[in-house]
């Protein structure tokens, strides 16, 4: 297949890129590099069938040739990123998305969003089903990042509708692994990159809030199955473990072997205090549960910010 993935530089999209390549397909990726890193894909850039272009999806983009899928994962996911650049964030989430079925309606190819678990805010119902409408602050901080989602997915389903597009819908919980951004502001990166240092661990609250981390090989590996999957709801992808924050932290502290303390901040506005997907659905649809134990993930992930 010829597949067209934009963040393809980011931390999801690089790995993507990578084993659609593994798969024997062509892979165009395009970034604008706002949060996505060459250094993700320059082992890529010497194969033949990966092609990489600059560009920002807020803007329209024309691509020569066949597609047979376009996937939208380019975003400010992070909230450290979304916060900084709001209307960009919901430039790349709404236009962005717009741009993207466009694209994929005039080369009649099949369309995946990466949506998220951010789409259901702090939730009322725990765990989150696909079923559950959220509890989001239109207007609040996060606001930029949340609705750009809800949008984006209401953009793919109106294209559903009236173009009869084939498209597959993501909601991808905390995820985490090799890639990911050294200052991107999640609570993986955040402690495993403040251990290293020598840093005391930042804790918002009292750390009682709780999430489930899912490695990246794992949620990969939903996507993959999502495509070639018979299915055009959305689905959650993430691993239904939940742990407390404080919880993550003492554990990174174990593993590195660190005497850092922990420090607590006050809580941001608008913070979930629980988040942790029901993947009925998946196990279901794409017979998908993740595999990979938190302590080995972690692990692996320690070993990789080291190698930085």
């Amino acid at each position: 297949m010829r597949v067209l993935i934009t963040g393809g530089a980011g931390f999801i999209g690089s790995h993507l890129c990578r084993k659609l390549l593994e798969y024997g397909n062509s892979v165009i990726c395009v970034d604008n590099f706002i949060t996505g890193s060459k250094d993700n894909v320059s082992d890529l850039l010497e194969n033949k069938e990966f092609k990489l272009i600059e560009h920002d999806i807020a803007d329209e983009l024309y691509i020569d040739g066949q597609l047979d899928w376009v996937m939208h994962f380019a975003s400010l996911a992070s909230p450290r990123y979304y916060l900084k650049h709001p209307i960009h964030t919901l430039k790349s989430g709404l236009l962005g998305t717009h741009n993207c079925l466009g694209l994929a309606k005039e080369k009649r190819a099949k369309f995946f969003l990466a949506s998220t678990s951010e789409v259901y805010g702090d939730p009322l119902e725990h765990p989150q089903s696909e079923q559950y409408w959220g509890n989001v602050n239109s207007i609040g901080v996060r606001s930029c990042y949340d609705e750009s989602k809800r949008g984006a997915e209401a953009f793919t389903y109106a294209y559903k509708k009236m173009h009869d597009l084939d498209v597959r819908v993501v909601r991808i919980f905390n995820t985490y692994g090799p890639n990911m951004q050294k200052d991107d502001g999640r609570v993986v990166s955040n402690f495993i990159n403040q251990v290293l240092e020598g840093e005391d661990i930042t804790i918002y609250g009292k750390g009682e809030q709780t999430r489930s981390f899912c490695y990246i090989d794992d949620l990969i590996a939903g996507i993959i199955k999502m495509m070639v999957a018979d299915y055009s709801l959305p689905l959650n992808l993430g691993n239904p473990t939940e742990l407390k924050v404080i919880g993550l932290a003492q554990m990174v502290k174990v593993l590195i072997k660190s005497k850092s303390k922990i420090k607590f901040l006050p809580l941001p506005e608008d913070d979930p205090q629980r988040r942790c997907p029901d993947i009925t659905k998946a196990k279901k649809h794409l017979k998908w549960t993740p595999k990979v134990p938190l302590k080995k993930g972690l692990i692996r992930t320690i070993e990789y910010f080291k190698s930085k």
